[in-house]
């Protein structure tokens, strides 16, 4: 922990080259319908969650409920980190002040791991919702919505809070239409919530396991994963002291709410164990209803894939420019990801965030939802770790929200996600580590010898004030 940075000592960057700094140009509410819009409720519920009803059954529920609960101590962790190091650069320049310039590197791997897969992986799910319009292949489809990403996130923010707020209301009202209809045409009582049952291949009823459960709940993370968004943009939000947090913690709330009750409506109105598990979710509401139903909320869910997209190439690109920023590459990548485009936005970090998106939509993914899980809860692991040093020296008096019952809080999860981590596939683990393995190797090759000049984490002057 010597290998630190203060907030007040990063003058040193480079003195005649002044780190470049982001327009605050949003208030609360349009952070929240860009970080609510990252979250994307309905494209998780209707892509990522079908995944954990073919494997916890009628554990969906009370997996998320849990993974739901473990958020609220990672959002006070990024709550308190966030007001006090308001910066693009998110997760990494909070842990590089608080936990040292290596942990930083890594956090930064981390989410730059989550961030350039899932968004393809999400985008090629649009195909499968456009199908009661138009047959098309999911890799072209996908590539075309990284595209179209792309060009959206080169436009101003405010412009794109309101485009990506509209499509936000269609998702909501897809994803309480879903509710309703689950509901009303449940075949089972609210003890199913906890009934802990799935079905195998051959179509029989098994128990899950406890252990299933603490393995789903890297992918339960992952499920509310987006409400960190709030932290990327906290160099934009207007009076970030006060609206990180407010941004935080209302955005986990009111998604928790969006993707929870629909699923227990799905696990209460699927007419079997098996229907439930198969995670048709589009059959089940055409059943439920009738095939118009099914699809104007197909088509919610198509424009929540391509909402999803832009905002997180907005929030990758973000990522990238700050990393640039604060020179963690060669002087010619650096000095091209930081450039900004007449909008205000960097326009190379978000190409080179969103073409390389549309190009894995033509790989095969399948381990990958694995590798983000792992990828997330190591993210918030180091979060957290950051969180518990937040109250040391000068930080101790610096003005910012504060979370209640620190240190107990960051303890509990940092105790708690290294168990999850520990129940996750071998090859999975295998796969981050081998990447962060890489990662630290150019950390001691390439940043550290370079440490007076490269990978110094800057702060906007008005949050130093």
């Amino acid at each position: 922990m010597t290998d630190t940075l203060r907030p007040v000592d990063n003058a040193v960057t480079e003195a005649s080259d002044s780190p470049k700094t982001l327009k605050r140009s949003i208030g609360v509410v349009g952070g929240t319908l860009l970080t609510l819009s990252c979250v994307t409720p309905a494209s998780t519920l209707f892509v990522v969650v079908p995944d954990l009803f073919g494997s916890l059954g009628t554990a969906t529920a009370l997996t998320i409920a849990i993974g739901s609960l473990l958020c609220i101590a990672v959002a006070f962790c990024y709550s308190e980190l966030g007001t006090l190091i308001p910066s693009a650069g998110g997760e990494y320049a909070m842990v590089s002040t608080m936990a040292g310039r290596l942990a930083g590197w890594l956090v930064f791997v981390l989410s730059l791991l989550v961030v350039m897969i899932v968004p393809p992986v999400i985008a090629m799910g649009t195909a499968d919702y456009l199908a009661p319009i138009v047959h098309l292949d999911p890799a072209m489809t996908g590539a075309g919505v990284m595209l179209l990403a792309t060009l959206a996130g080169l436009l101003d923010l405010r412009a794109n809070a309101w485009i990506t707020g509209i499509f936000l209301v269609l998702e909501v009202i897809a994803a309480g239409l879903v509710a309703v209809l689950g509901f009303t045409h449940s075949h089972r009582g609210v003890g199913s919530l906890t009934s802990m049952q799935v079905a195998d291949t051959g179509g029989h009823t098994t128990t899950v396991t406890a252990m299933l459960v603490v393995s789903g709940l890297a992918i339960a993370l992952f499920v509310t994963q987006g409400f960190s968004t709030a932290v990327y943009l906290s160099e934009e939000l207007e009076d970030p002291r006060r609206n990180v947090a407010r941004t935080v913690l209302a955005t986990l709330a009111i998604s928790t709410v969006i993707i929870l009750v629909p699923v227990a409506a799905i696990t209460m109105g699927a007419t079997d164990i098996k229907a439930l598990t198969g995670g048709d979710i589009s059959s089940m509401v055409t059943a439920w209803s009738n095939s118009a139903v099914g699809t104007f909320v197909s088509l919610c869910v198509a424009l929540a894939i391509i909402n999803a997209g832009i905002v997180m190439v907005i929030q990758n690109s973000r990522v990238l420019f700050a990393s640039a920023r604060d020179k963690a590459w060669p002087t010619p990548v650096n000095s091209a990801l930081s450039r900004l485009g007449r909008f205000g936005s960097p326009w190379v970090a978000t190409l080179a965030v969103g073409v390389p998106g549309a190009l894995l939509c033509f790989v095969n993914l399948d381990t990958l939802y694995g590798v983000t899980g792992v990828s997330v809860t190591g993210m918030y692991l180091l979060v957290a770790v950051a969180a518990l040093l937040s109250r040391r020296a000068h930080h101790k008096h610096t003005p910012a929200w504060r979370m209640p019952l620190w240190p107990a809080m960051p303890v509990l999860l940092i105790v708690v996600l290294g168990y999850i981590l520990t129940q996750q596939e071998t090859s999975y683990l295998l796969w981050t580590g081998g990447i962060t393995a890489t990662a630290t190797l150019y950390w001691a090759f390439y940043l550290r010898p370079r440490k007076e000049t490269h990978w110094v984490v800057s702060i906007p002057e008005d949050a130093q004030a």
